[in-house]
């Protein structure tokens, strides 16, 4: 066949895999690459398959303008198995991504390695994870999951910053349920996106058809900068900058509802929640703040009762990382009184997880603002963004509370003698209680020491995160030199 009969063939064969390409780039952007490529295989009947472009379509286009690298696994061509050629086209775009400064997203759709091919797919698959590694905290790495990822590719997501995955008829995992020691495992409720989004948390968003899914990665591209050098792109959708926000969203009698407050605090439209189903204790996202991108995260109290779980703990260290890694700001509304008291997270290290959490946070050298909004109790509110392990700037609202633990409960062990002994133990508790709260837990008081900047009213917090950040654009930190961190 002729070069010219093999580009006619590539033209007229509209695969979906082209079809998600065209859908996600800007109209008429996309210029393939490798589109000539075949396996070299030739054992197996490897010569007598015929393999268009080895199962994967690779290029790039643009995106509101900006360069963005793309690869998309054809399931039609092999079950768009990975194998050498396939991986080395792959290999050969994260390449260009990483010279140019571009992100790269991966729609991954293949039945898993190509077991005709052996090592050779095997050393695909680990030149792959090179690449990945290395691009890592240097361009955005988006991954979509549209068909069957398992087994190896399942680590495709896995070493990414962001991924996507469609509702219905799709799956990921690493090893299949049939292998798993559980008599009741299946790959319907241990690979579907319901499992990967509540229970793994390996999934950022899950959209109910690819239309919407391709129109959401578009979106988060637009919220980051192209690679760890530049800034997220300066703009927005002309919100009022001094808008206050609802005096409704201030009412903290069955706690913070994190999700209403950072949407009514992000520029109109614009926050972008990820992980909503994962550690519901805590909401997070992406979002526009007075036209700056901003990581934004609250706690989900009305959901948790104030209490941080260990995947809420998880969903926020990795979340601070990666913005870490590529500039964005980062904003934290509080409302915080403990740790989930549970065997299991305990068992699990609990501690282990709230000491990353606050790590990442003390390390991190963007700009970090907190606002106190509710309850600020013990070392969930230490480790929690505070001004105590190094936020830039911290607000509270006038009826927060600050205190090394509850009142009741400090109450009862300063003043237990008193309290065993007074024939009216009761209305010593209420009396002590309430002056412990006047004198203790008053955001005044944590102010008066310096671990409050200000004290604002709740519908001008847009106003002031926003005046808060400008201050903060300058910013420049540098770390200590070492090789790498241990925690």
């Amino acid at each position: 066949m002729s070069m010219q009969q093999d580009l006619e063939k590539l033209t007229n064969r509209r695969s979906t895999a082209r079809d998600r390409i065209d859908q996600l780039l800007d109209q008429q952007s996309f210029v393939e690459i490798g589109a000539y490529v075949k396996p070299r295989q030739t054992d197996y009947n490897m010569a007598t398959i015929d393999a268009p472009a080895d199962g994967v379509v690779t290029g790039y286009g643009t995106i509101e303008g900006r360069l963005t690298y793309v690869f998309s696994q054809d399931v039609s061509v092999i079950g768009g198995s990975l194998g050498e050629m396939h991986a080395k086209k792959i290999v050969a775009l994260y390449d260009l991504a990483i010279k140019t400064g571009a992100p790269i997203v991966g729609l991954l759709d293949s039945a898993g390695m190509r077991l005709q091919e052996g090592t050779d797919a095997l050393e695909g698959y680990g030149q792959i994870f090179i690449k990945q590694s290395m691009a890592s905290g240097v361009i955005p790495q988006i991954m979509a999951v549209v068909g069957t990822c398992g087994g190896s590719g399942a680590l495709l997501p896995s070493l990414a910053d962001f991924t996507f995955m469609k509702k219905e008829a799709t799956s990921l995992y690493l090893n299949s349920a049939n292998t798993l020691d559980h008599t009741k495992a299946s790959n319907d409720t241990l690979s579907g996106s319901a499992f990967n989004a509540k229970e793994s948390g390996m999934i950022d968003v899950v959209l109910d058809d690819e239309t919407q899914l391709l129109a959401s990665i578009r979106t988060l591209i637009e919220l980051l900068p192209s690679n760890n050098k530049e800034e997220a792109p300066y703009g927005g959708t002309g919100d009022d900058l001094n808008r206050l926000i609802p005096s409704s969203i201030t009412d903290m009698s069955k706690g913070l509802d994190g999700r209403v407050a950072l949407g009514a605090i992000a520029d109109v439209g614009t926050f972008m929640e990820l992980k909503s189903e994962y550690g519901k204790d805590i909401t997070l996202g992406l979002g526009k703040l007075g036209n700056m991108t901003v990581g934004l995260i609250a706690s989900q109290a009305t959901d948790g009762d104030g209490r941080i779980s260990l995947q809420g703990c998880e969903k926020i260290a990795e979340f601070v990382y990666k913005l870490d890694a590529f500039g964005i700001p980062l904003v934290t509304l509080v409302d915080v009184v403990g740790y989930t008291a549970s065997l299991e997270e305990t068992q699990a290290g609990q501690s282990k997880y709230v000491a990353k959490m606050m790590s990442n946070f003390i390390q991190a050298t963007v700009p970090k603002v907190s606002v106190l909004t509710n309850r600020a109790i013990g070392s969930a509110y230490v480790a929690y963004n505070s001004k105590h392990i190094g936020a830039d700037f911290v607000f509270a609202w006038p009826k927060a509370q600050v205190s090394f633990m509850d009142a009741d409960a400090a109450v009862r062990i300063m003043y237990a003698k008193e309290i065993e002994t007074s024939t009216l133990a009761s209305e010593v508790i209420k009396e002590k209680t309430k002056q412990y709260k006047e004198e203790q837990m008053s955001p005044y008081k944590a102010a008066s020491r310096g671990y409050i900047d200000d004290i604002i009213e709740p519908e001008a917090t847009r106003k002031r995160l926003i005046a808060a950040l400008e201050m903060l654009y300058t910013k420049y930190m540098v770390s200590p030199e070492r090789k790498h961190r241990s925690v």
